[in-house]
């Protein structure tokens, strides 16, 4: 089992599926010890805001506001700068626990030993 667990989400309410997936892996792996960094990108930029996430409704999906506080409690939710900037959403917007990084941060913590990435 790898180590640390990179998951950048780039969906967000234009593809639910997709999005929820990525949430769901994130929570079950923090769920099951794994060290998890979930990268918010493009459309899921959105969840880093204070009440985006219990907008999102998809049947048959846990609660993303649930996923979300599973992810915070147990690992790292960060959001992409760019897609922050795009978007004017600043370090004062967010829920409280997320960070705003770049992609040099990304690349650092998709390369370290024993990581394993995932991009949704």
């Amino acid at each position: 089992m790898a180590k640390k667990l990179v998951i950048k989400v780039t969906a967000g309410v234009d593809a639910p599926e997709r999005c929820s997936q990525a949430f769901t892996v994130a929570a079950v792996a923090v769920a099951s010890g794994v060290e998890v960094s979930m990268w918010l990108t493009g459309e899921s930029a959105w969840f880093a805001l204070p009440g985006r996430a219990a907008e999102f409704e998809l049947p048959h999906a846990a609660p993303l506001p649930d996923l979300v506080d599973s992810i915070l409690a147990g690992g790292t939710l960060t959001l992409c700068t760019q897609c922050a900037a795009r978007r004017d959403i600043t370090e004062k917007d967010v829920i409280e626990g997320v960070r705003i990084a770049g992609a040099q941060v990304f690349v650092q913590e998709a390369m370290a030993d024993g990581a394993q990435a995932l991009v949704y």
